[in-house]
């Protein structure tokens, strides 16, 4: 464990200097795809390392500093899929997607269909329970073959970013199983849980021919404030990826110990499990400006003690070293050429 610890201590501290030492800012790409639900269009925003100037834009509410539609940098990066909560917007992550796009990673960042911001159509649902990870999966094989993407896309597993419901989300991606009885019989003991048991623990049966796909391209997950209530031991059974988890024990939403702390316990591959003192439900997403502090003081508040600003440098750094480790560090096109031209010296040598 002691070597673990070093090791990563040792790759975290060269993706600092490199971070700082990038000529990287984070590109943008709007992606459209077909939801596999319906066949309707669902969006995705792409976060990509480019070498192009970066200018400020302002979408739903947050202003992202990003290279629009520009060439991506010359290399081979790692595949990330973000999941947002419930009625959420993955823009609210996007300081997270922006520091991993600038440290060499390419992050997707989808609106799930009838559960976001402007749609509820699906909340309490099945067609939304289990048509998330296919909207996921879905992201993954767009990207992929997208012609601004693919040609700098590492080939290896890809990473999935789940926060709240997108932790529910990740989990089935890497292989659980939900058990509905669960989230009944825990809002049976606590129904003054108006986030989880909206529906009295009962979902709406709409699309019964879904079920839970996992998706074997996946190979880590990182989970903020993850709603997990769901999977016990033996639901969990089969998730054999790595995870990265975090949560605040002040969570006004979900109940820790029913969700990241009980998940924590009971995932077959022990996580690194971060439990952050004093910490809300949202401080996982990007610090407010004046103007959001005004219109949403609810989701920019954090307790005294708290610095948003501070925690999120944090996520970023560790979410940059946990992906590393886990799926293959990035390869800008300087690193690529010396490892094919050391490749080539050797075969030349041993013929």
């Amino acid at each position: 464990m002691k070597t673990r610890a070093l090791l990563t201590l040792l790759l975290l501290g060269g993706l600092l200097a490199r971070a700082e030492a990038s000529p990287w800012v984070a590109g943008l790409h709007r992606l459209t795809l077909a939801d596999p639900v319906d066949a309707q269009p669902m969006q995705a925003l792409v976060f990509y390392p480019s070498s192009s100037p970066a200018r400020p834009t302002r979408i739903e509410g947050y202003t992202l500093r990003v290279a629009e539609e520009a060439p991506v940098a010359m290399g081979q990066f790692p595949l990330l899929v973000v999941s947002h909560g419930n009625t959420g917007t993955p823009v609210a992550l996007h300081d997270l997607a922006t520091s991993l796009a600038r440290q060499g990673f390419v992050v997707v960042a989808v609106t799930h269909p009838g559960d976001n911001l402007r749609d509820h159509s699906r909340l309490g649902k099945l067609s939304n329970l289990y048509g998330r990870p296919l909207q996921v999966s879905a992201a993954i094989t767009a990207a992929r073959a997208d012609h601004l993407l693919s040609p700098y896309l590492s080939q290896g597993k890809v990473g999935v970013i789940g926060y709240s419901a997108g932790g529910e989300t990740a989990l089935i991606l890497s292989g659980a199983q939900p058990d509905l009885e669960r989230l009944r019989n825990y809002c049976l003991e606590r129904p003054m849980d108006a986030d989880a048991c909206k529906t009295h623990g009962v979902l709406i049966a709409d699309r019964s021919e879904l079920t839970p796909q996992s998706d074997p391209r996946v190979g880590a997950v990182m989970l903020m404030a993850p709603l997990s209530l769901m999977f016990g031991r033996h639901a969990l059974a089969g998730v054999h990826v790595p995870a990265l988890i975090y949560s605040g024990d002040q969570d006004q939403l979900l109940a820790v110990d029913r969700n990241a702390s009980a998940l924590a316990r009971k995932l077959p591959v022990t996580p690194d499990y971060r439990l952050l003192s004093g910490a809300g439900h949202f401080v996982f997403m990007a610090p407010c400006d004046d103007e959001q502090r005004q219109r949403m003081a609810v989701l920019c508040k954090d307790a005294d003690g708290i610095d948003r600003r501070q925690v999120h440098r944090g996520l970023q750094s560790e979410a940059a070293a946990f992906f590393s480790q886990a799926l293959g560090a990035p390869e800008p096109a300087e690193r690529s050429a010396a490892v094919g031209a050391a490749s080539q010296q050797q075969d030349q040598a041993h013929p």
